[in-house]
């Protein structure tokens, strides 16, 4: 894996990730997140932080833990790097080429992976979409 480029995983793929989630995250998706994870290669976008704060809050995910706990605990995944948000990527969500959907923290997400060179890790059939445009890359799970 140490030529693959990085994998950024979508915020519902971290969470899944971190509740061993095996009915959503197959075994051969898992393969591929546990090989970037041993080669260190294993991303999240700064965004998807709020957003699982933003989820638990609104009560769209529970988790048995405090969510600041449940954060630092899911940070500690071997091999994962949050991506902070720079000035290229927080203006490169604005004006995403070809057709992106309106939400600001999936825009976020797919800047962030363009601007690492990264694969998405998404369930989410419109990052599926904009992948097949050819701006990003993505992996479907």
């Amino acid at each position: 894996m140490t030529d693959e480029p990085p994998l950024l995983l979508d915020t519902h793929a971290w969470i899944w990730l971190q509740q061993a989630d095996r009915v959503r995250l197959k075994r051969p998706a898992m393969k591929t997140i546990e090989a970037a994870s041993a080669a260190g290669k294993l991303r999240l976008a700064a965004v998807s932080l709020w957003e699982v704060a933003m989820l638990e809050s609104k009560g769209r995910v529970r988790f048995v833990m405090p969510c600041l706990a449940w954060l630092h605990e899911a940070l500690a995944t071997p091999g994962l790097a949050v991506m902070h948000m720079t000035p290229e990527i927080a203006a490169g969500s604005c004006c995403l080429p070809g057709k992106f959907h309106g939400d600001p923290a999936d825009q976020i997400i797919a800047a962030t992976a363009r601007s690492i060179f990264a694969t998405i890790v998404t369930r989410d059939r419109r990052i599926l979409n904009y992948a097949k445009q050819g701006h990003i890359t993505a992996m479907a799970i």
